[in-house]
């Protein structure tokens, strides 16, 4: 058995992310969700990898998920946290499908993690291994992509912008206000024929820290011909 709850904590866990977590977090924050055109055809075992900055991290990205993948993805939580208690391993458990992750190393325990692909379950894990103290994002450790190179299993990145400022370490609620929060989904990255985890890991940090860009701001034309910012 994989360190993930078992499937049998379905209804539970709908519940808890669709009924519960999810209107929750929107309605005290405000989110947006870009990228879904990417997650289409996206099916089967995949790494989903985001910058980590909140506690918010883990709640946007399996809630802006479509429910088919949301349901099914386990995340990886800090091993030295999420479970060194019964109730709180319980509860995230079933709230978040959650397996342990050691964050020095940013990998989940020995076999866990390619035990859960190889049954087919999507992995979210964050490659900084821990929060941003800064709101900024840092080096990605290789460990989600040794996964994805492993098992031949695409990742699909994540950015997460305004988390941060919605809720930073130290704090165990969202500011006031409904901060705006962005979720951005980017093209999943499929491991090239003989390439490296740590090269898979560049691209992957590249694509992910583009992610995390603003928009660029829209032009209106004049209409007397000439643009108009």
């Amino acid at each position: 058995m994989s360190g993930a709850a078992p499937w049998s904590w379905k209804p539970a866990r709908f519940v808890a992310q669709r009924l519960l977590l999810r209107p929750l977090v929107w309605s005290v924050t405000s989110v947006e969700v870009t990228g879904h055109e990417h997650l289409r055809e996206l099916d089967g075992p995949f790494v989903v990898a985001a910058n980590h900055s909140s506690h918010l991290d883990a709640p946007l990205v399996l809630c802006a998920l479509p429910w088919r993948l949301g349901i099914r993805t386990a995340v990886g939580a800090a091993a030295d946290y999420f479970f060194d208690a019964r109730w709180r391993a319980a509860v995230t458990g079933v709230v978040f499908n959650a397996f342990p992750v050691d964050r020095q190393g940013g990998r989940a325990r020995p076999g866990v993690a390619a035990e859960l692909l190889d049954e087919g379950i999507p992995l979210l894990v964050f490659p900084e291994g821990t929060r941003s103290k800064d709101g900024q994002m840092h080096r990605f450790k290789p460990g989600a992509a040794a996964l994805a190179v492993s098992r031949d299993v695409p990742i699909l990145p994540v950015g997460l912008r305004g988390a941060y400022d919605a809720m930073p370490r130290g704090r165990n609620w969202p500011v006031r206000g409904r901060p705006r929060i962005h979720v951005a989904f980017g093209a999943p990255l499929q491991p090239e024929p003989g390439e490296s985890a740590l090269a898979l890991t560049a691209r992957l940090s590249e694509v992910v820290r583009s992610l995390l860009e603003p928009p660029e701001p829209k032009t209106q034309r004049d209409p007397r011909g000439s643009r108009a910012s």
